[in-house]
């Protein structure tokens, strides 16, 4: 039997990412990666990224870390509200200024994606690791989607699971063919009603791979209350607190 843990989406947010890995350390898993987007929204943007250097997590590049690592224009999304798209702006410029240049130039080398391959008795496992899809990392992927778009994304992989992130959003779907997408949730800005910590386990053996999702509680109030301290818009640390902002 194998067990990997696989988080995403951590936001700055080094509280959430500590109980993370403690819990991952403490069930004695030994493989851990990280599906991307390390900074933004929380200010420990660079505290995560040496935590994640310093363990030697293999780390893929998110959209957010894409973004800060070549100081990519900001472009407003229609789905957001005026109030989110104005402490976007600000939040992510936060991170272009206090991201330190050595840390740029880590997230400027993260790979875009990564497959996996475990052999467990006879059995080989390929597991596709991306922040969204094979062909972005701004994709958004719902739990929703039609069957066909990650069976797709199986078959162009040679995968027997897929796992993602991006969206905050967790969720575990089997197909008739015993193939698996999964989303493994966000670390640090959980878009999910408890607003817990999220990462995913995978436990292989030489017949099947079983996802379990995993969610956590951390100092969330003391997360919000450093982000008030900071020069991170209070949005947020309502939207931790799940105030009434929007989620998206």
């Amino acid at each position: 039997m194998i067990q990997i843990a696989v988080f995403s989406d951590v936001h700055g947010n080094l509280p959430a990412l500590e109980v993370v890995l403690k819990d991952i350390e403490q069930r004695g898993i030994h493989q851990k990666f990280c599906l991307g987007d390390l900074v933004d929204f929380a200010p420990w943007g660079n505290e995560v990224i040496e935590r994640i250097q310093n363990l030697n997590i293999p780390c893929l590049m998110g959209n957010h870390d894409e973004r800060i690592a070549f100081d990519l224009p900001v472009f407003p999304l229609s789905k957001h509200s005026e109030e989110e798209t104005k402490a976007r702006f600000i939040a992510i410029d936060h991170s272009k200024q206090h991201i330190t240049e050595e840390n740029k130039k880590f997230l400027s080398g993260l790979p875009f994606h990564l497959k996996l391959n475990y052999k467990t008795g006879h059995k080989h496992w390929n597991i596709q690791l991306v922040h969204s899809s094979l062909e972005s990392n701004d994709t958004y992927l719902y739990e929703s989607e039609n069957d066909e778009v990650f069976m797709k994304i199986l078959k162009d992989s040679k995968a027997d699971l897929v796992v993602m992130g991006h969206t905050h959003l967790s969720f575990t779907k089997q197909f008739e063919n015993k193939e698996w997408a999964v989303n493994c949730g966000s670390v640090g800005r959980s878009k999910e009603e408890n607003r817990l910590a999220s990462y995913l386990i995978l436990t292989l053996d030489d017949e099947k791979i079983v996802p379990e999702i995993v969610q956590l509680s951390y100092p969330l109030e003391e997360t919000a209350r450093q982000i008030e301290e900071s020069g991170i818009p209070d949005y947020y640390a309502s939207f931790l607190r799940n105030e009434k902002v929007s989620i998206f």
